[in-house]
């Protein structure tokens, strides 16, 4: 078959998943009562009305129909976005001290106090969406708002910190801390700050944070990036010394293109010429250590491989590979996020009407009994790789 064929299959396919398949799972979770969606939704497809609303998932669901509706037109993504927007305005955010709750009560009531960047930074990233889909003002003063709190509250001289207490005294990290140790900086809150500034910036052409964006992409080049192993470090005490060996297989493919996107959107040849250097052999060596079965692992600790295929690093392989291949032209990249995409048929996707995709399968496609919606599972990565084959293959 033609390639031309294979990729007009590929993208129709894509096109009517996000339509037939994510969006109306989504809509489905829809609380008209309450306000925002619910929180929780177990692996019997039993949505849970009374669990808490995680903000960082609202955050992430009004980006989705956000950016759904710029790329669709239809008026009712436009109605669910706005849902979203309200839930967040007026639930999420704290009048008393500023700043983006960590969850909810399913009424609203605060629940989780935390301050951490990183949820910050989701609401900066889905203020900026929504804004450029509806023209809410009041949406981009938010995330503006937000922007300030990030840089005069949870950084230091040395960069982003992470965790703190709902008066924004330092608290302990153990929302992005894993593996057995207890991080003062991470790649994944660094990579999301940068990501939420990107679309900031690309929306309200703010020259401070075009200077922050250049900052982190300093912070990427001389304290995250291991030109050795050609990889990320994931976890760092507060002088960027790494703490574990891991390698996030997952985060070095979403963040390629992410930090590609954020450099296309920056236009500063100085910096492009100087990083696109990292994305490129992130890529290539994701490609090589981590890719089997036409499917990314996990992660390597020690390095040994996690073989579980997790549902948002498949969604991110897709993009990254496709990514890889429009910058450098490498077939195999492309031939690679085809595969995936047919794994994530095969395997992710869960089958059952009412569902959407499984959180995780193992070695040989069986899915764990995971929740299917919980704080962090949303239709942020898979939706937004719908949205980014579409626009890209188009």
């Amino acid at each position: 078959m033609e390639a031309t064929k294979i990729d007009g299959m590929f993208l129709q396919e894509v096109k009517d998943h996000l339509t037939e398949k994510l969006i109306p799972f989504w809509e489905g979770l829809k609380d008209e009562e309450k306000g925002g969606y619910t929180g929780y939704m177990g692996y019997d497809l039993v949505p849970d009305r009374s669990y808490e609303k995680g903000c960082i998932l609202n955050s992430r669901i009004l980006w989705f129909f956000s950016n759904a509706y710029m790329l669709l037109g239809d008026e009712k993504l436009k109605r669910d976005a706005e849902h979203a927007y309200r839930f967040l305005r007026e639930y999420c955010l704290d009048r008393e001290y500023g700043g983006v709750f960590w969850s909810v009560t399913s009424e609203g009531e605060p629940l989780d106090t935390t301050k951490h960047t990183y949820n910050q930074a989701f609401a900066i990233y889905a203020l900026s969406s929504y804004y450029d889909a509806v023209k809410e003002e009041q949406a981009l003063l938010l995330a503006g708002e937000l922007q300030k709190i990030i840089e005069e509250k949870c950084r230091d001289i040395g960069g982003y910190l992470e965790a703190f207490d709902r008066t924004f005294q330092p608290a302990s990290n153990e929302k992005l801390s894993e593996n057995g140790v207890m991080a003062e900086r991470t790649m994944n809150t660094l990579l999301h700050v940068f990501e939420a500034y990107t679309e900031y910036y690309r929306v309200c052409r703010d020259e401070k944070t075009a200077g922050y964006l250049k900052e982190m992409l300093n912070l990427i080049d001389r304290k995250v990036y291991n030109r050795e192993r050609r990889r990320q470090e994931v976890f760092f005490d507060r002088n960027w010394n790494s703490l574990i060996d891991l390698y996030s297989y997952g985060h070095d493919i979403e963040a390629a293109w992410l930090i590609d996107r954020g450099l296309e959107i920056l236009g500063d040849t100085a910096f492009t010429d100087r990083i696109s250097s990292i994305t490129k052999e992130m890529t290539e060596n994701v490609y090589q250590h981590a890719y089997q079965n036409d499917s990314l692992f996990c992660e390597a600790e020690n390095g040994v491989n996690d073989t579980t295929r997790i549902w948002w690093v498949q969604a991110e392989t897709v993009v990254g590979l496709l990514n890889g291949y429009q910058m450098q032209h490498k077939e195999k990249y492309l031939d690679a996020a085809r595969g995936t995409w047919e794994y994530i048929k095969r395997y992710m996707i869960d089958p059952r009407e009412g569902s959407e995709w499984f959180w995780c399968v193992d070695e040989n496609g069986v899915p764990e009994a995971k929740p299917i919606v919980e704080p962090w599972k949303c239709p942020y990565h898979n939706g937004r790789m719908c949205m980014e084959v579409i626009k890209r293959l188009s």
